[in-house]
């Protein structure tokens, strides 16, 4: 088992820096995923760690050894890559056998690491079939397979989840969560999909045009984005922003949407001071809006409460979202099923104000 260890690492296509600069410690046994919209340097960081991409500047380390000249074969992973890349004319045996016997491993010891790989998938069954006799699911699950064969330092996931439908990706998310669960080894798996991250990784690195926005846990992610990118990537619906002005009146601090104004919590009176008559973004996750008529406890008049319009209802069965209109702008709310209402009607909203975030509008950095 190993932890891996980037230091400064650099990656450079021509005049396009896809990788800068990049601090990043993966722990031992822990289960890492990089995150972040196409071309945020994702990918790019993985291969370069599997040593199929050479580095501009810098260092990565499995375990306590350097590895920036040690080939790809040499470096103890395993990589699980998004089109399966399964050897159509073998069966799946010998799939997931080939790599060990390129290695000369004795035939008894190759039998019983395929049989062991097998069991934990629990794919034994499908031993003798060629990869056209599985479905896409099979095949991942075979793709897996022969890299737990390999008994790793770390495994390397490259969106192997990306060609399933929709019930299967849940279905082998939770397999290889239990997988990791049972063979507690480092893990790295790069999505684009946040839902995947939020519900597979112990840490998450968020990346955005090749620099690292945040790294935390899920909910250290979803409950205190370092910035907007991060607040806005995280959950989803995704956060609604909204453009206000911090007016002071008295001893009190009130966010002006022209028309509608929140109160600040006290607590963040201080942080929010330097910014009065400046404009700053006011970041609400829709599962933090409620109809006032419905959540008549958290109804604070002229503190939390918004007059809108609705715009769209989209039911989803146990919940509707919906998307409304105050004044200039725009929001979507999450809300249960209580709440009845039509397309062109008015919806007085409560938000609950401490779970909302409040952000720098220039340099777009959570001031809470």
């Amino acid at each position: 088992m190993a932890g891996v260890n980037l230091k400064s690492v650099v990656k450079r296509f021509g005049n396009v820096v896809a990788v800068n600069k990049i601090d990043l410690d993966i722990p031992d046994q822990g289960f890492t995923v990089l995150v972040g919209p196409s071309g945020c340097g994702k990918t790019t960081t993985l291969r370069m760690i599997a040593g199929l991409e050479e580095l501009d500047e810098g260092e990565i380390y499995i375990g306590d050894k350097l590895v920036n000249d040690v080939p790809p074969k040499d470096r103890d992973i395993a990589m699980v890559f998004q089109n399966y890349a399964l050897y159509p004319h073998m069966d799946v045996y010998n799939n997931m056998a080939f790599g060990l016997k390129l290695r000369k491993f004795p035939k008894s010891e190759i039998d019983q690491r395929v049989k062991e790989a097998a069991t934990i998938l629990g794919i034994q069954e499908l031993l003798n079939r060629k990869p056209k006799q599985l479905s896409g699911g099979q095949r991942q699950r075979v793709a897996v397979g022969r890299a737990i064969v390999r008994h790793p330092k770390v495994f390397l996931f490259d969106e192997p989840l990306s060609n399933l439908d929709a019930k299967l990706r849940v279905q082998m998310r939770a397999e290889l969560s239990k997988l990791h669960d049972r063979l507690k080894t480092t893990m790295i798996y790069v999505t684009h999909d946040q839902i995947e991250a939020m519900t597979m990784g112990d840490q998450i690195v968020v990346l955005k045009d090749g620099l690292i926005q945040q790294v935390g846990s899920p909910l250290d992610l979803y409950n205190k984005p370092a910035n907007k990118f991060v607040a806005g990537f995280i959950g989803t619906p995704s956060t609604n922003f909204v453009e206000v002005v911090v007016k002071k009146e008295g001893d009190n601090l009130f966010l002006d949407g022209q028309t509608f104004r929140i109160r600040i919590p006290d607590e963040h009176r201080s942080l929010l001071e330097p910014y009065v008559d400046r404009e700053v973004t006011w970041g609400v996750r829709p599962q933090d809006i409620y109809d006032a008529a419905v959540s008549h406890d958290m109804v604070r008049e002229g503190e939390n409460v918004i007059d809108t319009q609705v715009d769209v209802i989209e039911p989803l069965g146990s919940e509707q979202i919906i998307y409304l209109t105050a004044g200039p702008h725009t929001l979507v709310a999450t809300l249960d099923m209580q709440t009845v209402t039509e397309v062109g009607a008015p919806l007085k909203i409560v938000v609950d104000i401490p779970k909302t975030h409040v952000f720098d509008a220039e340099t777009e950095k959570a001031i809470f």
